[in-house]
């Protein structure tokens, strides 16, 4: 079984630090969420361990090896995949096309996999020939969140999921989000909608400027009166 680990991890954009010393843990078979403000520093930590970006300091380690010298492909190969923010799915291509292109790194025989993604989105079957362009926000969700699984990953890096949906389909997402780590799928968890986030997630971790600066079961993040007024608008 794999664990992710992130160890003082420092990133700078010029002279802005984005990260300042991120320490943070994901152990095999947990929803792990780390919540904060924009800007607070969540979306730089994903590009981080997806290799996107390059840390200044500290290290990360996937299985115990150091991964953070890594091209993003050979993430991906190892089980490190990403469902980034704003689905940057390729609008011109078919919904067929764009899960296609979750499976690039490993190639093989697809059919399993498809079988998988069409289990948890049935829409996408029916779209299957549709241009991705012209899906709904949350059918292009979906077929994000396909696509990332097409690579068969241990641990599933999800950046604000429920970004721009409508109620009924942020619970559904975070209804199909659960059913995948029941399935056997690490989950790593970047989410605005820290209510939704906490409550689905084993373990929480707060971001501040950079900083962690709250780390807990995510029930008693949940009961934390300093999340609450922060991030549940009490």
């Amino acid at each position: 079984m794999t664990t992710l680990v992130l160890e003082d991890i420092h990133v700078s954009y010029g002279n802005i630090k984005a990260l300042r010393g991120i320490s943070l843990e994901v152990k095999p078979g947990e929803i792990v969420t780390l919540i904060g403000g924009n800007g607070a520093g969540k979306t730089t930590t994903l590009k981080t361990i997806s290799g996107v970006r390059r840390p200044s300091a500290g290290s990360i380690t996937f299985d115990g090896k150091r991964i953070d010298h890594l091209a993003s492909h050979e993430i991906v190969s190892l089980g490190v995949c990403q469902a980034p923010e704003g689905r940057k799915i390729f609008p011109a291509m078919s919904v067929k096309e764009n899960l296609e292109m979750g499976a690039y790194a490993r190639g093989g025989n697809l059919t399993e996999d498809f079988a998988r993604v069409f289990e948890l989105f049935p829409v996408l079957k029916e779209r299957l020939n549709q241009a991705g362009g012209t899906l709904s926000g949350g059918e292009q969700q979906m077929l994000a969140i396909g696509r990332a699984l097409m690579a068969r990953p241990t641990v599933l890096l999800l950046d604000e999921p429920s970004m721009g949906l409508a109620p009924m389909m942020v619970d559904r997402i975070f209804s199909i989000i659960r059913t995948i780590n029941e399935q056997g799928t690490t989950i790593l968890l970047i989410e605005q909608n820290a209510q939704m986030a906490l409550q689905t997630a084993n373990r929480g971790y707060v971001i501040e400027s950079g900083s962690i600066v709250l780390q807990d079961d995510a029930k008693k993040l949940l009961g934390n009166d300093q999340v609450r007024k922060a991030y549940l608008g009490e």
